[in-house]
């Protein structure tokens, strides 16, 4: 990618641009449910296979499917984040979107700000520990419509831990520009750690809808904190 001059906009999703209870509430025990019948019509698929078997490495390699399922059963119950169960939810998660079973939640200011962004210049980038495809399907499928189009690239756990400052030196080097020029916005204080180790600039969200408790001082470790996309302005630098 070119250097536009513009700041790069990178984005976690949940407690972000969009709600925790959606992400709990819905999509984690839609999947949940949905795991047996999903691994007994499709267990043979090449890339649901892959992604069994990866799992099944957790608990010695050779392993039932039933095994498997209440394995990864327990790790939506847990919300560990691991790239197999990551991936094999995407796929899930496809299936309810494209039957109409749900929409994905947006904040109306992300949404807005976004959009705004993308027409001001701003590329934008989309960093979550969900895999790469059901970020895809989030955005396409939202609320607020088919968001895909204003993002230039996506990253997940693949490319390390959101907690890992080697992640964000990782994403600076693909997307190609100075960590300065990049602005990553999560609701999480430790991703914004990492993030700023790595030398990218950070805004904290903290939305009274995900946090009813505000998070000051100490709490913020100093991160610029904002409950509204609105109030993000991605020219600033401190």
């Amino acid at each position: 990618m070119s250097d536009t001059g513009k700041t790069v906009i990178l984005t976690d999703i949940e407690g972000t641009t969009s709600s925790i209870s959606f992400v709990k509430d819905v999509l984690f025990p839609y999947a949940r449910r949905a795991l047996p019948d999903f691994v007994a019509r499709r267990g043979d698929e090449p890339e649901v296979r892959r992604w069994l078997d990866e799992a099944a490495l957790d608990i010695g390699g050779v392993v039932s499917d039933a095994c498997i399922v209440e394995l990864l059963q327990g790790w939506i119950d847990e919300d560990r984040k691991h790239t197999a169960l990551k991936a094999l939810q995407g796929m899930i998660w496809r299936d309810g979107y494209e039957r109409g079973d749900y929409r994905a939640h947006f904040y109306a200011d992300a949404a807005e700000s976004l959009r705004r962004w993308h027409t001001d210049g701003h590329p934008l980038y989309v960093y979550s520990s969900g895999s790469v495809a059901a970020q895809k399907l989030f955005f396409g499928y939202s609320e607020c419509g088919d968001l895909t189009p204003l993002v230039s690239g996506w990253f997940d756990t693949e490319v390390g831990h959101k907690r890992d400052a080697d992640s964000y030196r990782a994403i600076t080097e693909a997307i190609g520009r100075k960590p300065n020029d990049i602005l990553f916005l999560s609701d999480v204080v430790e991703e914004l750690d990492a993030a700023r180790d790595a030398d990218l600039r950070t805004v904290l969200l903290d939305r009274r809808e995900d946090y009813p408790i505000p998070r000051h001082e100490q709490e913020c470790h100093d991160h610029p904190r904002v409950v509204s996309f609105s109030a993000i302005d991605p020219g600033a630098r401190r």
